[in-house]
């Protein structure tokens, strides 16, 4: 069953997506090499729960019957999505995708961002850009009057033109009271098939792309998902509101890239 949101619903989710952004910005101040993802964990529940919120990731189920067991994903070079924090220090060169969800208010906020930890390979640097690009080529779609097929079209084939592997098996989503609803949103499909948008339908457009093959499998602790050729993933997502003419996008990747700007400088 698919919800559309209401005005004031649609600000209740805005407010929960910045605080994932702000969250994440917190966790972009300290990446570095020698930092370890758990310790980042740590960073992201205090922060969530000192702002009056539920990390909504902690203890959610899978078909395995096992929680998951922190506050963000954490899902390093050919980790695709669900990894799970560990005590592993960063190394230079690597790249972290983090994902974050909030539960505040009864509403949720998820969103993800990719980050390069040091320098990283211009073949590396290609896949994020791209990535995010795709991102932002999917929401261009997300109006009224358009079709859910034209947001999978638009990313698939932004990075289907670079040689990149689009990973079929995890999607977007719809959101609201719960951090998964209908519809799916694929990063793949057919111009103008699948469900028509309409206004305040409350999704979250997410690009999981592989800089190889898209094929996938699922670790020994039956959440973290990487790829089979072992290639680099990377992984944006931003939690929209459809409307007339241009979507309204919810969450914030402002604070994270001003936090990223200052590091360079």
């Amino acid at each position: 069953m698919v919800y559309l949101k209401t005005d004031e619903e649609v600000e209740l989710l805005r407010e929960a997506n910045l605080l994932v952004g702000k969250t994440l910005a917190e966790l972009a101040k300290v990446i570095e090499p020698g930092v370890t993802t758990k310790q980042l964990n740590t960073i992201a529940d205090t922060f969530i729960r000192d702002h009056g919120a539920i990390p909504t990731f902690f203890g959610f189920p899978n078909p395995y019957g096992s929680p998951f067991p922190a506050s963000i994903c954490t899902s390093v070079n050919h980790q695709v999505v669900h990894g799970i924090p560990n005590d592993t220090p960063l190394q230079e060169g690597d790249i972290v995708s983090i994902d974050c969800g909030t539960q505040l208010k009864g509403y949720c906020g998820d969103s993800c961002y990719t980050f390069m930890v040091g320098e990283v390979s211009d073949e590396v640097k290609m896949l994020l850009t791209t990535t995010k690009e795709a991102l932002y080529k999917g929401i261009e779609q997300a109006v009224v009057g358009h079709r859910l097929g034209d947001i999978s079209y638009a990313v698939q084939t932004h990075c289907e033109a670079q040689g990149y592997g689009v990973v079929r098996e995890f999607v977007g989503h719809g959101i609201g009271k719960k951090m998964h609803e209908d519809p799916q949103v694929p990063n793949y499909g057919r111009r103008g098939n699948g469900m028509l948008l309409k206004n305040g339908l409350c999704i979250a457009i997410e690009p999981m792309i592989a800089m190889g093959t898209k094929d996938i499998y699922m670790q020994e602790d039956h959440w973290g998902i990487v790829t089979r050729d072992k290639k680099p993933a990377a992984h944006f997502e931003h939690s929209i509101c459809v409307r007339k003419g241009k979507a309204d996008i919810l969450s914030s990747f402002e604070e994270i890239e001003k936090v990223l700007r200052d590091k360079s400088l």
